[in-house]
């Protein structure tokens, strides 16, 4: 299992990034780095913004974006953690999210941000987001209760 730790200041930095693809009418997507190798427990460093192309209820990272991103991670010694995106509405995993998360390594976090963030802050972001991470059978599984404070810490 791997925690991931991060600082309210880059949960504050992601929201701002959804809220400002929602005011344009779109999901919005922020990826969550961390120094490599991922271990036990793993501080978030830095957020990332890749090239994508959404629509008011999907995403998508086109190869342009991921050669961007996978030649930012190498540069600077990173990995790629979580990824963390919006949804117009209420907060789940659809079949598109399955199938186009950038993140895919076991035990991966993905957390979706209900309404494009409005509402939304590094007080609350864990009660109002929901949280899922990919099995080792490669499914998207929602994490809650106990299981997300050992999972996922948001950090003062």
């Amino acid at each position: 299992m791997i925690r991931l730790t991060c600082p309210s200041t880059l949960v504050e930095e992601t929201l701002k990034s959804l809220r400002d693809a929602g005011r344009g009418g779109t999901e919005g997507v922020v990826l969550w780095l961390a120094r490599r190798p991922l271990a036990a427990e793993t501080a978030i460093v830095e957020t990332f913004v890749p090239e994508y192309r959404a629509e008011i209820d999907v995403f998508h990272i086109p190869p342009s974006g991921m050669s961007a991103t996978m030649a930012y991670l190498r540069a600077g010694k990173l990995v790629l953690a979580a990824q963390v995106h919006s949804h117009p509405a209420e907060a789940f995993h659809s079949k598109a999210d399955d199938a186009w998360a950038i993140v895919r390594h076991e035990h991966a976090l993905s957390v979706v941000v209900p309404f494009f963030a409005s509402g939304v802050s590094a007080a609350n972001f864990l009660e109002r987001s929901v949280t899922f991470r990919l099995s080792a059978d490669d499914r998207w599984l929602r994490v809650g209760g106990e299981e997300l404070g050992a999972r996922l810490e948001i950090l003062p």
